[in-house]
C-alpha cells in the first residue's frame, strides 16, 4: 500500500560537488553544494546561494567542481559548513590547491576528479543563483579509471547527498547496461 508522505523532494543520487574558486586576491575556496547536475553534453547546471563563492564567480567567470568521495568526506563537509568568508577552509583542511590549465580556478590536489569550468550564465534571482558552466577539461587519478581511460565509479567510491536524512551515501556498483537491457522487452 502506497502512503503519502512530507511534500519534501527527494531526487536521488544527488552527487557531492566541491566548487572551487579564487578569490580577487588569488587566495583558493572550495564550498560544498549538493545542487546539481549534468545538463548536457558539455555543461553543468548548479543552484547556489549567495556567499563568498557566488562573489569570486562573478569576478573570475571560471570553476572547478571536484566529486566528494567517502576518503574526502569529513573535509567535503567541512567545506559546507565554513563560511571563506571566516577562514581559509582550504588550510584548515589540510588540502593542497594547485592552479587548473584551463580555467582560472584551484584544482584540489585530494580529489580524484576534477572538471574545469567556464561560466556561461549566471543568473540570480531572491533564492540565489542558477550557475550553467561550460566544461573545458577533466583531470582524473589514474587510480580511478578504467583499461580504456574513462573514470569507474567503483573505485572513485562517489559519495551522493541523501536530502531525505541529510546524510552521504556511496554509489558505484554496476546493475545493468544502458541502452541495452531494456532491449529485451523491446524485442519481445
Amino acid at each position: 500500500m502506497k502512503k503519502n508522505i512530507k511534500k519534501d523532494l527527494i531526487m536521488a543520487p544527488m552527487p557531492v560537488l566541491i566548487i572551487g574558486t579564487y578569490d580577487e586576491n588569488g587566495t583558493p575556496n572550495a564550498m560544498n553544494a549538493a545542487w546539481g547536475t549534468q545538463c548536457d553534453m558539455n555543461a553543468i547546471t548548479i543552484f547556489l546561494s549567495k556567499h563568498k563563492t557566488t562573489e569570486n564567480l562573478k569576478q573570475k567567470k571560471a570553476f572547478t567542481v571536484a566529486f566528494a568521495t567517502k576518503e574526502t568526506l569529513v573535509a567535503s563537509d567541512y567545506f559546507g559548513i565554513e563560511s571563506g568568508h571566516k577562514v581559509d577552509k582550504i588550510k584548515q583542511a589540510g588540502f593542497h590547491a594547485l592552479r587548473a590549465e584551463h580555467v582560472d580556478a584551484p584544482v584540489f590536489e585530494e580529489y580524484p576528479v576534477t572538471v574545469e569550468c567556464k561560466v556561461l550564465e549566471m543568473a540570480d534571482d531572491e533564492d540565489g543563483y542558477r550557475l550553467v558552466g561550460q566544461v573545458v577539461n577533466v583531470v582524473a587519478e589514474e587510480s580511478v579509471l578504467d583499461d580504456k581511460g574513462r573514470v569507474d565509479l567503483g573505485k572513485l567510491h562517489l559519495i551522493s547527498y541523501d536530502s531525505a536524512t541529510h546524510s552521504y551515501r556511496v554509489i558505484g556498483d554496476v546493475v545493468g547496461q544502458a541502452f541495452r537491457d531494456g532491449l529485451a522487452l523491446k524485442n519481445k
